[in-house]
């Protein structure tokens, strides 16, 4: 059993990367989307990336953009993976040419199997709680909307906290987690020994999985 990858999202200031890469983060998000609270410039995602140590993931999240903001992006951050967090087609996911999620937002009635059939060259979906706007807002969907055998890795999103990673990670099984306001103090700044406790669960989950886990 591979270990579940730990993805946390929305950072703003180098202290907060920093941190994010000592508690154990494989991938740092950055939003690209000026929509959000915790979107930042082009520029500003490519200083903070190159504070990231060799191993760990930049990512930016896009909603919509269009193909001069993709080009911004990834000029600033020519090693990142992509995130498409708003209502575009499998067409437009391809047309950068670069690996990327595709966040499947988990309304009633969505048949997630299409989904990912439609968004086969996706390295992954990312799940993520249907709120009004594109942004799980903090909040958790029904976890059982997931179904067996949905034909791509899967990332579990939306209002995942310390409190519940480790029911998440056992429930769903995905291949990797996607944190952001569970790990804040205040939007787009992160707390320290959040990240550091949310990390810790999901090992404490995949150790859980693999029997290994102790108590103390």
């Amino acid at each position: 059993m591979s270990r579940t990858r730990i993805k946390i999202c929305g950072l703003t200031r180098e202290a907060d990367v920093a941190a994010a890469v000592a508690a154990g983060a494989d991938a740092v998000g950055f939003v690209l989307w000026p929509g959000s609270a915790r979107c930042v410039s082009a520029a500003r995602a490519g200083a903070l990336a190159r504070t990231l140590p060799p191993f760990v993931t930049p990512v930016l999240l896009f909603v919509n953009a269009t193909a001069a903001e993709l080009a911004a992006g990834l000029q600033a951050v020519p090693q990142a993976l992509l995130q498409f967090h708003g209502d575009e087609t499998p067409e437009q996911c391809q047309a950068a040419g670069r690996p990327y999620l595709r966040a499947a937002r988990m309304r009633e009635g969505l048949d997630l199997l299409d989904f990912a059939r439609r968004f086969r060259t996706a390295q992954a979906l990312l799940l993520d709680a249907h709120v009004p706007g594109y942004g799980g807002a903090g909040v958790v969907f029904d976890w059982s909307r997931v179904p067996p055998g949905v034909p791509c890795p899967v990332v579990l999103s939306g209002g995942l906290n310390p409190a519940n990673v480790i029911d998440g990670v056992l429930r769903v099984r995905p291949c990797a987690v996607d944190v952001s306001s569970g790990v804040e103090r205040a939007k787009g700044i992160k707390d320290a020994a959040l990240m550091r406790r949310f990390c810790d669960a999901v090992r404490a989950a995949d150790a859980w999985r693999a029997g290994t886990f102790h108590r103390a």
